[in-house]
């Protein structure tokens, strides 16, 4: 099974910016690749698509906010996020657009002044 690894994750102030990255154990250089967030008593949401050619497509909540991008060399996704709101508080994952992976830990994003 793979797992991925998220990091990045942090408690930073509203308007702040966090990068988080991801490193699956498989190389994802074939795979659509996506983040996926999940708040607190909700349902875990897709946030920002890239596929293999690096066309991107984000969830409306995030669009110009957030930026996806991939590194085949390093075999690692990230996910670059920008004027953060306290909405974006959730648990951040990353998986294929398909969910073909094992879900990871996630790594926890808290926006709070």
């Amino acid at each position: 099974q793979v797992q991925p690894v998220e990091s990045g994750g942090g408690l930073v102030q509203p308007g702040g910016s966090l990068r988080l990255s991801c490193a699956p154990s498989r190389t994802i250089a074939s795979y659509d690749m996506a983040w996926y967030r999940q708040a607190p008593g909700k349902q875990r949401e897709l946030v920002a698509i890239i596929n293999v050619s690096g066309r991107t497509d984000y969830a409306h909540s995030v669009n110009g906010r957030f930026t996806i991008s991939r590194d085949n060399a390093k075999n690692t996704l990230y996910l670059q996020m920008n004027s953060l709101k306290p909405e974006d508080t959730a648990v951040y994952y990353c998986n294929t657009a398909t969910s073909l992976f094992q879900w990871g830990q996630g790594t926890q994003v808290s926006v709070s002044s």
